[in-house]
C-alpha cells in the first residue's frame, strides 16, 4: 500500500468515527442524513416534539427528495435535503443557477412538502475535508446544546454545510435565540441561520407531557399507626 493510499484510508477512518459520534448525538450534517435505529432511535423519536406520524412523513420526504435531486442533477453537484415538520432545507453546491432553481422546484413537488428553504450555493463541490469538518462541528454544537441546562437539545436538528450552521426545530422564540447564541459560540462556526417553526410558550406547555401524579406516603387508614407495646 502506498503512502497516499494509507493517508486516504486514515482520512476515511477519521470521518467514520465522527459520523458515529454525530449519530450518537442525533446530529445531521450536510454530508448526508444520519439514520438512528433500534431502542435508541425509538427513544429519540419519543422525545421529539413532532408527532410520530410527522416524523415518519419527514423521513419519507427526505428519501423522495433525494431521488428527485438525483434525477435533476445526475452525478453533478452535492445536495442534501433535510426535512423537519414538512419543511425541506436544501444545502450543498450545484453547478449553475438553473440547477439551483430546478432542484428547488423538484423538491417542492414531493408529496407532503409544505415549504422549501433553498440555501444551495452555485459553486464547485465541497471537499471531503470540508465535509468531515462539518461533521465534527455539528457534534460540537450538539454537545454544547446538551451541556446547556436551559435548553432542550432534542428539540433541534443541526445541519452544517461549509461551516455554516442551520438550526431546524419546533421551538419557542426564546429557545431559538438561545440555541443560535450557543451555536455561534462554537469555534469554527461562520454563520448561524434559524430555519425554525416557532411555538408560543402556551403551545409549548400543551406539548409537554403532564407531570406525574404525586402519590401520598401516608400510612393506610386500615393499617397500624404506631407500634403497640408488648404486654
Amino acid at each position: 500500500m502506498t503512502f497516499r493510499s494509507i493517508n486516504k484510508s486514515l482520512r476515511f477512518a477519521k470521518l467514520a468515527r465522527w459520523m458515529a459520534l454525530a449519530a450518537a448525538l442525533n446530529v445531521v450534517t450536510g454530508c448526508a442524513p444520519l439514520m438512528l435505529g433500534g431502542a435508541f432511535g425509538g427513544a429519540m423519536m419519543a422525545s421529539d416534539r413532532r408527532t410520530s406520524g410527522t416524523q415518519v412523513e419527514d423521513q419519507g420526504i427526505e428519501f423522495k427528495a433525494s431521488s428527485r435531486i438525483r434525477e435533476v442533477l445526475g452525478d453533478q453537484g452535492h445536495v442534501s435535503a433535510n426535512a423537519y415538520n414538512r419543511m425541506v432545507l436544501l444545502t450543498g453546491e450545484v453547478p449553475s443557477e438553473a440547477d439551483r432553481t430546478n432542484v428547488e422546484q423538484a423538491v417542492a413537488h414531493v408529496e407532503n412538502v409544505q415549504s422549501v428553504v433553498n440555501e444551495l450555493a452555485v459553486m464547485g463541490n465541497s471537499s471531503l475535508t470540508s465535509r468531515s469538518n462539518d461533521v465534527l462541528l455539528a457534534g460540537k454544537i450538539k454537545a454544547t446544546f446538551i451541556d446547556a441546562r436551559d435548553l432542550f437539545s432534542n428539540a433541534f436538528s443541526v445541519v452544517v454545510e461549509r461551516g455554516e450552521v442551520y438550526l431546524m426545530g419546533l421551538v419557542t422564540e426564546r429557545e431559538g435565540t438561545r440555541a443560535a447564541e450557543l451555536a455561534a459560540s462554537v469555534s469554527g462556526v461562520h454563520k448561524v441561520v434559524k430555519v425554525l417553526h416557532l411555538l408560543t410558550e402556551d403551545e409549548l406547555a400543551r406539548k409537554l407531557p403532564a407531570p406525574a401524579p404525586v402519590t401520598s406516603s401516608a400510612p393506610s387508614a386500615s393499617g397500624p399507626t404506631a407500634t403497640e407495646p408488648r404486654p
